[in-house]
């Protein structure tokens, strides 16, 4: 007996929720299933990208999910306030769950929470069990002993104002707040002339938020903008993973053959956290594939990772710049070095296309954190260092 669907996805997130919504568009005859334990897809998140990180084919079929464009943004720390003209976007969830929830009709299921799973087989906590030809499990980051984490933790409040703002660009970083400890930056995304997100963010060493706190912070920063708020209208929160160390072959394989994606796959931006391109990369990568039985996507995502993973080896070595050669509340001061570099260094940077020119630039001229400790932090290369470190 066949199985019921060509495909099925777990977790209706950004990454599961693009593949499934691009193969409706590219290749309808597959029978693709989208599962979703929450009310709607997407959750509650913001996802926001330099438009340079993505080909100008990409933004044309990304076109229909994106509420908020900038044609720049600006950063702010203790020495060093910069524009830079780099065009900034922005996708909210809810525009996200409706488009993909009118698209998608009844292969969308929400409110369905799954209690297990295999690379061919779905069961439900309702005790249905579903087959598929593949399973890809996007149910975001799944912890491993195989990778060394830092974590920047955030929340949001998406607020109306009783006046204008004044901004007429996001606000990416502004690291003039005070530190605590760990890098601390507030980033404000204008939205309407009374209305803008302020995200309260903490690149910290264990996965936790203070809610109370960081909502007594947003307010804090507000007033001090001297903006007065009418109402909160969307909260969100969230941790995102920042790679410092790992064995990515030992990760995969732990994955016993069980295909995945975004996050759970390793697809992000090992220092930024952003995933939205690499979740952009992979959904065309499964659209243009020949196969999709469960072994074939295994491998072909693992690839994927695996060379995504070899190309940020840079990326996790300015990590533990950041986590360990220096103070956690010292953090700002490598950050805001970074920022005082060339533009053009900057957009490849986000995009995770830096050459060994650029590499040698940001390593270059006086260093930010002890010379010393800088040196251990380059060399603690397995979770085991970190955690010696630790």
């Amino acid at each position: 007996m066949s199985a019921a669907w060509d495909l099925i996805l777990v977790g209706a997130g950004l990454a599961n929720g693009l593949i499934a919504w691009r193969l409706r568009q590219l290749r309808p005859e597959l029978r693709v299933l989208l599962l979703e334990a929450g009310a709607v897809p997407g959750g509650n998140h913001t996802w926001s990208f330099q438009a340079s990180d993505l080909t100008s084919a990409q933004l044309e079929w990304l076109d229909r999910l994106i509420g908020a464009r900038w044609d720049g943004y600006e950063v702010r720390f203790p020495t060093l306030q910069r524009q830079l003209e780099s065009p900034y976007c922005s996708i909210f969830s809810e525009r996200f769950a409706e488009v993909v929830s009118v698209d998608l009709g009844d292969c969308l299921r929400t409110s369905t929470a799954v209690r297990s799973l295999g690379p061919t087989w779905v069961e439900l906590e309702s005790g249905e069990r579903i087959e598929a030809q593949a399973v890809i499990d996007g149910r975001g980051v799944e912890r491993s002993p195989h990778l060394a984490l830092g974590y920047q933790a955030f929340v949001g409040q998406e607020l109306r104002l009783t006046k204008p703002h004044g901004l007429t660009r996001p606000i990416l970083m502004d690291a003039t707040v005070s530190q605590g400890q760990g890098y601390r930056f507030v980033y404000v995304l204008p939205f309407a002339p009374d209305r803008l997100l302020i995200e309260d963010t903490h690149y910290i060493d264990a996965p936790v938020v203070n809610d109370g706190l960081l909502r007594e912070h947003i307010a804090a920063y507000a007033s001090a903008q001297g903006w007065s708020v009418a109402q909160v209208l969307r909260e969100e929160q969230g941790v995102l993973p920042i790679t410092l160390a790992g064995n990515f072959s030992q990760f995969w394989q732990a994955a016993e053959g069980q295909p995945r994606s975004g996050l759970r796959a390793g697809l992000f931006h090992a220092t930024t956290g952003y995933s939205l391109p690499h979740a952009v990369r992979l959904a065309e990568m499964i659209c243009d594939a020949s196969e999709l039985d469960a072994g074939s996507l295994f491998s072909c995502i693992r690839s994927q990772a695996e060379q995504e993973w070899r190309r940020q080896g840079f990326f996790r070595l300015l990590n533990r710049m950041l986590f360990l050669a220096g103070k956690p509340e010292q953090r700002w001061q490598v950050m805001q070095r970074f920022y005082g570099l060339p533009a053009d260094l900057i957009q490849r940077f986000y995009a995770g296309r830096l050459s060994a020119p650029d590499k040698m630039r940001i390593l270059t001229g006086k260093p930010p954190v002890p010379v010393l400790a800088a040196a251990r932090a380059a060399i603690a290369v397995t979770p085991q260092q970190i955690r010696n470190r630790a």
